[in-house]
């Protein structure tokens, strides 16, 4: 299993391109896999013959380096391929394998004597809820989760024996206490018990369902990662946030001038050319942060969110400063094409300066937007709304006049923008979204 992208540390096998006993050349797609990031194609590195695949479609959670399939050289039987014993990651300790499972064999069952009923794994909440509830001792069961985890399937299995009337182990109970003469209290003294709290539901395989049972969903690698890397960010980057109102009288004007030419873009293509152009005339903001301090740079990258079924991407429209507005209209549609069938390259969606993320096709008004690290900046967008403004017209006098308001929010690193600064951008991006002419200068 190789690294696809550069914080992928397990991946799925979504679907094999050949199949045992094909020929493979250079450069040859031989499987789908499912990274943090996206379905990505695996080119074969080598000529050859696949002669054994070791891990099937459908195989999820394959760490980084385990062997997932074998290519033999061409002419070589490939049915007599003889299949490497340790097919997965290296072991931390160098000894041989029979000398790491003597010790497993001779050490477990000393600790279990010295401390009975202790548990050698560790459990999942589920687990640990139901047999706290049902007074399971699951000391003698075998863990099935990943990396040793005992499930909530295992627990419900080891419910399921003892309502079966299975013999199995239960936890030692407390030894009786002798009793002794306690002068007792009065009864009025004594405080009244605690109710005990009600014992939570447990669904049971092959049963209707408990009032209040909830089915545990299997999260993807891509929403996996999304949900580390959004923690990470709130913990770890100081967020300041600046909003502000822009007029899109002017852009909605040019857009059905242009829809007469048979020229279709959207509002969103104006943001992204507008955000484009005011990091060019402000390149302090197109900055990223590397853990040491900030880094300014060249190209003005800007990552656009695509919700898709398998979570949150988004793909880079490069050096948007260059394109006009119809490209980048024709680059957005493309890329948000490939991220709902996952089909992004990694140099499609790796990198960027700048984020954006609209949702105004929602009716969101407005919303704050989390940062996309080490990138400083994301520019939350929230749909167009009509309002009645006080105007001034030639004759300096005020009167009602309809516009067609924006709300967008930046949210910024403060290590890297400042108050003052992202204010200072946000006036700027308003110009630049109020007078869209100026943007066909850049």
């Amino acid at each position: 299993m190789p690294a696809l992208s550069p914080t992928m540390e397990e991946g799925n096998i979504v679907k094999w391109l050949k199949k045992e006993g094909e020929a493979v050349n250079v450069g040859d797609a031989l499987c789908e896999i499912e990274t943090d990031k996206a379905v990505v194609t695996m080119e074969s590195s080598d000529d050859g013959i696949l002669a054994k695949i070791m891990s099937e479609e459908g195989s999820k959670n394959v760490r980084l380096g385990t062997l997932i399939g074998l290519l033999v050289e061409e002419g070589q039987d490939w049915k007599q391929v003889e299949i490497p014993t340790d097919t997965g990651d290296a072991p931390s300790l160098s000894v041989p394998a029979a000398a790491a499972t003597a010790l497993s064999l001779t050490l477990v069952p000393k600790i279990a004597e010295d401390h009975p009923g202790k548990l050698q794994f560790r459990l999942s909440p589920a687990a640990r809820i139901i047999l706290e509830t049902h007074g399971l001792d699951a000391s003698h069961s075998t863990p099935s989760g990943p990396r040793g985890i005992f499930t909530k399937e295992d627990a419900l299995k080891l419910l399921e024996q003892k309502q079966k009337g299975k013999p199995m182990a239960t936890k030692p109970s407390a030894l009786p206490l002798q009793p002794t003469a306690v002068p007792s209290a009065p009864a009025s003294s004594m405080p009244p018990p605690a109710p005990r709290p009600p014992a939570p539901p447990v669904s049971v395989s092959g049963r209707p369902p408990s009032v209040g049972t909830f089915t545990e969903v299997p999260a993807s690698n891509i929403r996996r990662v999304i949900a580390k890397r959004l923690t990470e960010s709130k913990m770890t980057v100081p967020h300041a946030y600046a909003t502000a109102d822009c007029d899109l009288g002017a852009v909605l004007k040019l857009r059905q001038e242009l829809a007469k030419d048979d020229i279709k873009v959207s509002v969103n293509d104006f943001i992204i050319k507008a955000a484009a152009v005011t990091l060019k005339q402000m390149p302090d903001v197109n900055v990223t942060w590397d853990g040491e301090g900030p880094r300014h740079l060249q190209s003005i990258d800007i990552s656009i969110a695509v919700a898709t079924d398998r979570g949150l991407i988004t793909p880079i429209i490069k050096d948007a400063a260059a394109k006009g507005v119809q490209e980048i209209a024709a680059s957005a549609k493309a890329l948000a094409k490939k991220a709902r069938d996952g089909k992004l390259l990694p140099e499609e969606y790796q990198g960027g300066s700048f984020s954006i993320s609209n949702l105004g096709m929602f009716g969101i008004s407005s919303f704050i937007a989390v940062i996309n690290p080490p990138q400083a900046c994301i520019l939350a967008v929230g749909r167009a709304r009509a309002e009645l403004m006080i105007a001034v017209d030639e004759n300096g006098n005020e009167k009602l006049q309809p516009q067609q308001l924006m709300t967008v929010t930046l949210s910024s690193d403060g290590r890297v923008v400042d108050d003052e600064l992202a204010s200072k951008f946000l006036e700027s991006l308003k110009a630049n979204m109020e007078n869209p002419a100026r943007l066909a200068l850049y």
